[in-house]
């Protein structure tokens, strides 16, 4: 029997949202033809899709170079003052808390990503050709501005759950050995950082498929990327 596909799976090949089905092509400027909104609709799809494939995987966000969560400083991370106790200066408590605050941000980008999803299908794109002709990561930038704090938002719940439900008492155990810490606190500096790292992720698969936009076998891409070399 086959196994079936985890909640996670669905969302991190992007299958579980009708954003697949990607509106006709509306020609908008001089490309051959094809359309930039929906060359556009296509790259942030494919971006996040790619990006969010590899966050989901197992400790996805904790191997990712560029999504990668630093500790917090209340956890010990870089710039701790002395406040900080022994325990959370101790390598295999820092190793269990990277781990720990990095899984957390994964279960919350399960939340994240639909969010994403929809708000690419729904985004409304000013000047689409300036997108297209901009840097490596513009249309990410572009789709960053326009979700804005909703990413935040949702991410923000399912952190807080993760980091209660992974913790094993290692979490507890921290922040009771060390005055000054709320988890309130700690809960929002991991979603923000979260948030920049998916955002990261993004950019960089983005970057990836206009320097070769022939690797997606997608004509569109193809077509709109291969003329503007």
């Amino acid at each position: 029997m086959k196994a079936m596909l985890s909640r996670r799976n669905l969302i991190a090949a992007g299958v579980a949202l009708p954003l697949l089905a990607l509106p006709g092509c509306t020609t908008i400027g001089d490309f051959g033809g094809f359309g930039l909104e929906d060359a556009i609709r296509r790259l942030l799809t494919m971006s996040s899709q790619r990006a969010f494939s590899k966050l989901l995987r197992e400790e996805g966000f904790f191997q990712d170079e560029v999504a990668r969560i630093d500790l917090p400083e209340q956890l010990g991370g870089s710039g701790t003052a002395s406040i900080a106790s022994a325990l959370l200066r101790a390598r295999p408590v820092q190793t269990q808390l990277l781990k720990l605050v990095n899984d957390a941000a994964a279960k919350g980008a399960e939340n994240a990503a639909p969010v994403v999803y929809s708000s690419i299908r729904d985004l409304s794109i000013a000047d689409a050709a300036s997108i297209v002709r901009g840097g490596p990561n513009a249309a990410t930038e572009y789709l960053e501005r326009s979700i804005g704090e909703r990413i935040v938002e949702a991410l923000f719940p399912g952190i807080g759950s993760a980091l209660r439900l992974l913790d094993g008492g290692i979490l507890s155990r921290a922040l009771g050995s060390t005055a000054g810490i709320d988890f309130t606190g700690l809960q929002r500096d991991v979603t923000r950082k979260a948030a920049t790292g998916i955002w990261r992720a993004i950019g960089r698969e983005e970057a990836a498929i206009r320097a070769n936009p022939q690797a997606t076998r997608d004509s569109v891409l193809i077509g709109v990327f291969r003329l503007l070399r």
